[in-house]
């Protein structure tokens, strides 16, 4: 039998029934719902409430009192005190039945979507040691320099010796800096570093400096003997990136025969290289494109998805508002010979209307940021098309766009969840729409 709780912001025992959109578990006290992060389903566990409202409130976990089989032991160390995974604790099979039933309920609740529409999770080959980029934020404590991730909803850093869910390659390049930054003074002078690879072996890192001897900075991490690594120092927000050892311009591949993309430090590329093969791969399918269609790419980076459609199609043009990124994108075009396309540096928000002004798009695809795509919906219905394709990495921020175009004439054909964040609740989709004139 549990001992009764004294304090009245202790709760338990509480059985998990199920998880939630932001990776939550879920439980209920009378007749109120109780949200517990790093549970899982089947737990019976204790819980501190720190947020309370009329019909919920957040709880944050105190003790397990009974393990879910659904349960495993997280392989980090420090799983749960770091803010970088959240599911760890769930093997991958149940992450991934967890991440497709709440894609499909989100899509079927908010948008009145058939089930039969909705497409099975495609899983990544690799739950460990996909993750291509990643922002490591450093602290010199009296325990020495720390290099990790911010704890949850703090700005505390966790050490991390090496993360099983980066590059191995990076794992290697963190443990290089440390060892060479923390015996320095630099050490107390340095935020973040940021650490990424490409497909073909080369990594970047771009140290966050705050100090005023960039010079000797540079001419330490010179020092460092992995000739494969590029180095670049940060001094602030808006001064430019200082080459220590090269330019830290990585490729990615994507389409057969391969395409090779080139982006700089700054610049956009999906942290799962072999995912986004995946959903390159997935979005040239669904366009099945016949050689004379007309192509709207919004939030197109540096050509991800602009340059293989452009071997498919009779002209693509791609937006982005990010001059950098569009610059690589010209450039990527010219080194893998392809024309039949141009790139914009502009605003997603009005480039419909604006391109389509004299020749009308077949297809319009779009992958914009989390935050969603509202202002290109209602250009959408102002400007039909005949076919879009939505890329997303947010289930509500889609459920929310997509409701006005299913209103205004567009049939969903199919939506498909992606994995390219093995460990956490993140999930990307790709969405198919066609336009039905009234």
């Amino acid at each position: 039998m549990i001992e009764a709780c004294t304090d009245s912001r202790l709760l338990g025992p509480l059985r998990i029934e199920g998880l939630v959109n932001g990776g939550a578990g879920i439980a209920r006290d009378a007749g109120r719902v109780i949200f517990i992060p790093g549970t899982a389903p089947g737990d019976l566990v204790q819980c501190r409430l720190v947020k309370e409202k009329k019909r919920y409130a957040e709880g944050k976990l105190v003790e397990i009192l009974e393990a879910s089989d659904r349960r495993r032991k997280p392989p980090c160390p420090v799983a749960e005190q770091c803010g970088g995974c959240q599911w760890q604790h769930l093997p991958y099979a149940e992450q991934l039945i967890w991440k497709e039933r709440l894609f499909h309920e989100t899509l079927i609740r908010q948008c009145a979507v058939d089930p039969r529409l909705l497409l099975p999770i495609v899983p990544a080959a690799n739950e460990w040691h996909y993750r291509s980029r990643v922002q490591i934020k450093c602290h010199l404590t009296t325990n020495g320099f720390m290099t990790g991730f911010f704890k949850t909803k703090s700005h505390v850093v966790v050490p991390v010796e090496s993360c099983p869910v980066i590059d191995t390659k990076l794992n290697e390049c963190l443990a290089a800096l440390r060892t060479l930054l923390a015996p320095t003074a630099f050490a107390g002078e340095i935020p973040q570093i940021d650490l990424a690879v490409g497909d073909e072996g080369s990594a970047r890192a771009v140290v966050h400096y705050l100090g005023v001897d960039r010079g000797a900075l540079a001419d330490l991490l010179r020092q460092l003997t992995d000739d494969s690594l590029d180095v670049l120092i940060k001094t602030g927000r808006k001064n430019p990136l200082y080459p220590v050892r090269g330019h830290g311009e990585l490729r990615i591949e994507v389409d057969q025969p391969p395409i090779k993309l080139t982006y700089a430090a700054g610049g956009f590329a999906q942290i799962n290289l072999q995912q986004n093969r995946q959903l390159v791969d997935s979005v040239i399918k669904t366009a099945d494109l016949r050689g004379k269609e007309r192509i709207l790419d919004l939030y197109c980076g540096m050509g991800n998805f602009s340059l293989p459609l452009a071997r498919r199609a009779a002209w693509v043009c791609g937006v982005e508002n990010s001059a950098p990124s569009i610059d690589m994108a010209r450039r990527n075009a010219e080194l893998n010979l392809l024309g039949h396309v141009e790139f914009h540096s502009r605003p997603a928000e009005g480039a419909l209307s604006f391109f389509s002004r004299q020749d009308p798009f077949d297809v319009v695809l779009l992958d914009p940021p989390r935050a969603g795509a509202h202002a290109v919906m209602q250009e959408l219905l102002r400007n039909p098309v005949p076919r879009v394709i939505y890329v997303s990495c947010d289930p509500q921020t889609l459920a929310r766009d997509l409701k006005p175009l299913l209103q205004g004439g567009y049939r969903l054909v199919s939506s498909q969840p992606f994995d390219l964040f093995p460990q956490t609740y993140h999930v990307e989709s790709l969405t198919f729409l066609e336009y039905r004139a009234a």
